[in-house]
């Protein structure tokens, strides 16, 4: 079925749309993209063009390759224009308003058969499908910036997705050399929802005075090998996008640890949102060093015999990670894998718990409850049953039972 598709759409060309049309193109689909205006498909045209100079410059596509997938892109301002399309993935402003307008008009457009699929980052799926007369057919098919670069594909499949649009779908991320994590639809999906509150964290961290930025973005590269710390990756993804994700989690679980950092928002509200508008924690700032915050949480966090900062920023995403393994959400292998092709860590949370051992996280866990640095009251239960015996002395202590 896979190799009978020929035509996708794909609505809405901003950085993200781009590169997913780029990346249908390039696995040889004829794409037909589309955009509101012609302003705005010139702005996306001009995104693909970028990103396909500077693979024929590093020498990753040839100029030969180059025009083959030129000639594969056809841009519109029409959605009319799909109207023979055998999948569309829809790229639009993360609003629910604007999702809905267009599956709208996807659904009368588009021929019965035709897959259509989101490309939200947390929004639900199966609110976006009701609005069509054919959920079965739609699914969620999250796609990580850069598109033409990052391996993972989340595909969220809502409680009305057939099987054989799951098939079909995760068969086609495969074709675009993608590497596919089929999950539920629930807020944030895996990526967004393990790596989002670990960013609030850090912020939360940085507004109380308890390390400057440096100290903490350094202090989480060294724990978990990260490439960049919370603060700078912030800035990358965007604080207005933070801050959108932590209020999605907080609407579907009104738990306090998906309660948005007063800082975060408060920066969004004055425009401050990273790389995108040239201020951000670090973007737009000094890099002479800060004043070293001083009081108890300060000096507590720089004694390494009492409790490490890198730590308490990689404890509570293993905790997260471990919850959501343990509601049977998705499965170890898959939260490794969203989290190391998804989000750039070289390991993912059940791999960084392995290391660490359980008693150790859940060391870490209890002590920053002490110091109100959690809102975790009790650590996840798949995380306390590898605790070593307390009778026995036998147990997981040492290691990550997740993947038995």
């Amino acid at each position: 079925m896979v190799q009978e598709f020929d035509k996708v759409g794909v609505v809405g060309l901003g950085a993200m749309g781009a590169g997913i049309a780029e990346v249908f193109a390039r696995a040889g689909f004829n794409v037909i993209g589309v955009e509101i205006d012609q302003a705005a498909v010139d702005r996306g045209r001009s995104h693909m063009d970028k990103s396909l100079s500077r693979a024929v410059s590093k020498g990753k596509l040839t100029e030969e390759e180059r025009a083959g997938i030129d000639s594969r892109l056809t841009f519109t301002t029409s959605r009319e224009d799909l109207a023979d399309a055998d999948f569309v993935v829809e790229a639009v402003p993360e609003r629910m308003d604007v999702k809905k307008d267009v599956f709208g008009d996807l659904d009368r457009i588009c021929p019965p058969g035709t897959i259509l699929a989101t490309n939200t980052s947390s929004l639900s799926v199966t609110e976006i499908a009701a609005l069509t007369g054919r959920p079965g057919k739609v699914v969620g098919l999250h796609f990580f910036n850069p598109a033409p670069v990052m391996k993972l594909v989340e595909v969220i499949t809502t409680v009305s997705t057939s099987d054989e649009t799951l098939d079909v779908v995760t068969e086609v991320a495969k074709r675009i050399g993608k590497t596919p994590v089929a999950v539920g639809d629930r807020a944030g999906f895996v990526a967004n929802a393990l790596l989002v509150p670990y960013i609030n964290d850090a912020v939360r961290l940085y507004e109380r005075g308890i390390a400057t930025r440096a100290e903490i973005d350094a202090a989480a590269q060294k724990a978990a090998d990260l490439p960049m710390g919370p603060l700078a990756l912030a800035d990358l993804v965007g604080l207005d996008v933070c801050l959108a994700v932590m209020d999605v989690l907080w609407e579907e679980y009104r738990d306090p640890r998906f309660a948005a950092s007063p800082l975060l928002r408060r920066m969004v509200a004055a425009g401050h949102l990273g790389r995108k508008s040239g201020q951000g924690f670090h973007v737009g700032r000094s890099e002479e060093p800060e004043p070293r915050p001083a009081g108890r949480y300060a000096a507590m966090v720089r004694d390494e015999e009492t409790l490490d900062l890198g730590e308490i920023l990689i404890a509570p995403q293993i905790d997260d990670a471990l919850r959501m393994i343990g509601d049977g959400y998705a499965s170890a292998k898959d939260v490794d894998t969203a989290m190391r092709f998804g989000c750039g860590y070289p390991k993912g949370p059940t791999e960084l718990l392995a290391e660490r051992g359980a008693e150790s996280v859940v060391t870490t866990l209890m002590a920053m409850g002490e110091y109100s640095l959690t809102t975790i009251a009790v650590p996840a239960p798949l995380l306390m049953d590898q605790l070593p015996d307390a009778e026995e002395g036998e147990g997981h202590g040492g290691g990550c039972a997740c993947h038995g």
